[in-house]
This record gives structure tokens, C-alpha cells and sequence, in this order.
């Protein structure tokens, strides 16, 4: 069976949905919705800086792909910011009897995560439109959920799982994250929107609730702490420039605590140079870290065509979402997470 597919945004990571969906055997690209005035009317083929055209021209009518023949959409929409707006987003999609795989807002992988209100509205849209909602995509999402859960499977004993992502964000291309939501190349003692108290549970608390809950345990709480360190050199970014004095590396934890201690734990390394912070974390990518019998670590590096680290990260995001697609088709209609799905694997992608 072949699922028409609709990829809602063509920023950072939807211009790599519309080549995950392209390449599929079981997907059509048939529809890809933009925000910007400037898209409209172009090409897919050429959002996606590909080759070639595919024939489909990106709209800004969000009512004219909603009440055409798609069967799934593919939202990669930002939500950081705007999260009430991207609930109503998805609700509006999932109402009108079309699935949704998203990769925003991260806080939801785990829909309960952010309490009845927004888990109601997108349980209730699931219920009327007879659809599935799914979020996901690298962190949070595959490397610090069914990654690690899937390594549980071989353990005899689990005292802790720690999940860990060190990458350069030099060459993300998301400058409003980077500098305003992270506060990269902002002083020391400003305080960004992610830093706020409750923030880093908010974004990554879904994926704890996610693991423990795949593990069986009862969490007593979510705790998080960070640090930041500043550069003594000028760094230039995809995004802009961060001056000498300003932050450059951001260290977080998450943790969920289980008996009164960190059991299940997400790290965050983030630098924009790999210089900075030399007594932090060294690599590039994801890991696994089980203490227990036995001791375990699984490491995970991931590259485009460039060797640049962050962006096979994106793509990791976008083929996630768009490989789950037609396991999402058939599940039945709710609020998804990796433990309702079968196990999807990389089927008719062998070339």
C-alpha cells in the first residue's frame, strides 16, 4: 500500500522529510505546506535542494491540503515558541481525518508529559478524525527512547541508564534556538528561555516519563541541573557570531530520580566550537550508558554528505518520522509512543 504524504514546513527539518518521503516505496509526496510567502509556488524538489523537481508545489493553504486525499502529514513545523499555536496546529490536522508524525513540540513524545489540557485536546482530535499522532525524531526521541529501551532488553540488572548527546552546533541552522532559546553567544548571567526553572523538564521530562515508564518504575521526581562556560576566542557560526566572553558551551542534565537517585538521566553536551570546555564529555553524537551487570555502552556518530555531525542528526529526525509513517497509518486512533508501534525497520530502502 502506498500512503500520500503531506510535509508541513520545509525548514531545518522538513526539507529532509520531503527527501525521506520522496525516497520511500510505500510513501507519494503528494502535497507540502510552507509558511513563508517567498515558498509558495516552488517546487518540492528545489526546497529540498535536490537535483530534480518532483512536481509537487508548495502552498501556504493549509484548509486545501487538509480537505484533499492525504493519509498522513509530516509536521516539522517550530514549536519551541509557540507551543499553544502548534497544539491548535495539530489538532486542527488530526481533526480533519489526517495522521500526524511530528517532530515539534519535542515535549510531547511522551503526550501525558504536559499534563490533561493539550493531552485531552489532542486525544479528543485523535477520536474525531479516527487518526494517530505521533512525535518523534533523534533527541528527544529514538536515541534517548527505544534506543536505549531495546539495550535494556539484554540486561540482567539496570542501576542506572544514562543517555547522552554531545554535538558542535556551529552548523545548525536554527539561530533563534541557538541564541535565544539556548543562549549561546549571550553573557554568562543571562537567562534564556531554556535555563528557566522547569524549562529542560519540560523539553526532555517527556523522554524520562517515556523510559521509566518502558522499564516498569515509579518515578519519585524530575530534577534537572546545567552549566555554561564562556570562550576566550571570536567562534563564527552558520547563525551569527559569538564574541569573546560570550557563552559557547551548555552542559545539562535531566534527571529521573527513582528511590531517592538519578536512575534514569538525559545529558546534553552542546559546544559551537570543539575547543570549548575541554574538561566536559569529548565525541560527536549519541550514547548509551547502562550501569548494572552487565555494564554496557552503546555509542552512536551520524554524518551527511559532509562528515558534519549536526546535520546527520536532522536527518536522523526526519527519516525517523518519515519510516514510521505507515506503522502510524495503521495504528489504531490515538496519542502514540514508541512502546504502541512495531518495530519499524529500514524496509525497501536498500538501493
Amino acid at each position: 500500500m502506498t500512503y500520500k504524504v503531506a510535509v508541513w514546513g520545509t525548514g531545518n527539518v522538513g526539507r529532509f522529510a520531503v527527501r525521506a518521503v520522496d525516497h520511500h516505496p510505500e510513501l507519494e509526496l503528494a502535497a507540502v505546506w510552507v509558511h513563508s510567502a517567498s515558498k509558495v509556488g516552488k517546487d518540492a524538489g528545489e526546497l529540498a535542494r535536490l537535483d530534480r523537481e518532483l512536481g509537487v508545489k508548495a502552498t501556504n493553504d493549509a484548509d486545501a491540503i487538509l480537505a484533499s486525499d492525504i493519509d498522513c502529514v509530516v509536521y516539522c513545523a517550530t514549536a519551541e515558541i509557540r507551543l499553544p499555536a502548534a497544539a491548535n496546529d495539530l489538532a486542527k490536522i488530526l481533526a480533519a481525518g489526517k495522521n500526524v508524525v511530528a517532530s515539534s513540540p519535542v515535549t510531547l513524545v511522551y503526550p501525558n508529559h504536559m499534563g490533561d489540557g493539550i493531552a485531552a485536546k489532542l486525544a479528543n482530535a485523535c477520536k474525531e478524525g479516527g487518526t494517530s499522532l505521533f512525535i518523534s525524531g533523534i533527541d528527544p526521541g529514538w536515541a534517548n527512547d527505544l534506543l536505549p529501551l531495546t539495550l535494556s532488553g539484554v540486561s540482567e540488572r539496570i542501576d542506572s541508564i544514562r543517555m547522552r548527546e554531545i554535538i558542535n552546533y556551529a552548523t545548525y541552522t536554527q539561530p533563534e534556538t541557538i541564541f535565544n532559546v539556548m543562549g549561546f553567544g549571550k553573557a554568562l548571567d543571562s537567562k534564556p528561555l531554556l535555563l528557566n526553572k522547569g524549562m529542560l523538564s519540560l523539553g526532555w521530562g517527556g523522554t524520562i516519563k517515556l523510559v521509566a515508564d518502558g522499564l516498569g518504575v515509579e518515578l519519585d521526581e524530575i530534577r534537572e541541573i546545567h552549566e555554561r562556560v564562556a570562550v576566550d576566542f571570536k567562534i563564527e557560526t552558520t547563525g551569527g557570531v559569538i564574541e569573546p566572553g560570550m557563552t559557547a558551551g551548555l552542559r545539562f542534565e535531566v534527571q529521573g530520580i527513582v528511590n531517592g537517585e538519578p536512575k534514569i538521566i538525559v545529558e546534553h553536551v552542546t559546544r559551537m566550537h570543539d575547543d570549548v570546555a575541554p574538561e566536559w564529555p569529548k565525541g560527536h553524537g549519541y550514547s548509551v550508558m547502562i550501569e548494572g551487570f552487565p555494564k554496557m555502552k552503546l555509542e552512536l556518530t551520524m554524518e551527511d554528505d559532509s562528515g558534519d555531525v549536526a546535520v546527520g542528526g536532522v536527518i536522523l529526525t526526519a527519516t525517523r518520522l518519515a519510516n514510521c509513517i505507515p506503522a502510524v497509518c495503521q495504528a489504531a486512533p490515538g496519542t502514540l509512543t514508541p512502546l504502541d508501534l512495531p518495530h519499524v525497520t529500514g524496509k525497501g530502502l536498500v538501493g
